[in-house]
């Protein structure tokens, strides 16, 4: 099992298992995080101040509840549903990111939220 991060969202508290990629390690180094983001579609991103290169096993096409570093904006990308540039009802970045983790359990809830948000992460 990878390492474990608690995201703060508005009211909630969620749990995230990161993955072994080299850039979830950079990210869990940057515990603990407070990041402004703005929704696009049905994906979350805001500037986390992580500079990585694209990785292997890097894409655009992700599952609901993934989240992701995406190089080109050193930002942290939250997936819960399609995106502008999605053709199915998968979530899409609009290039490639390096997928971090995933949040544990449903992510539906997002949905519900506004234009932009304030969350908070710590190691666990």
């Amino acid at each position: 099992m990878g390492k474990k991060i608690k995201m703060h969202i508005i009211d909630r508290d969620v749990t995230a298992v990161l993955n072994s990629s080299e850039t979830a390690a950079s990210f869990y180094d940057l515990l603990p995080l407070k990041i402004s983001m703005q929704r696009w579609g049905d994906e979350y991103y805001g500037d986390c101040g992580l500079k990585v290169n694209i990785e292997e096993g890097a894409r655009t096409e992700m599952e609901v509840g993934e989240i992701a570093i995406w190089p080109s904006g050193s930002a942290l990308c939250i997936f819960f549903g399609p995106t502008p540039v999605s053709s199915s009802g998968k979530p899409m970045a609009i290039s490639p990111v390096n997928p971090v983790g995933k949040i544990e359990g449903s992510v539906e809830w997002l949905k519900k939220l506004g234009g932009s948000i304030d969350i908070t992460m710590e190691k666990v």
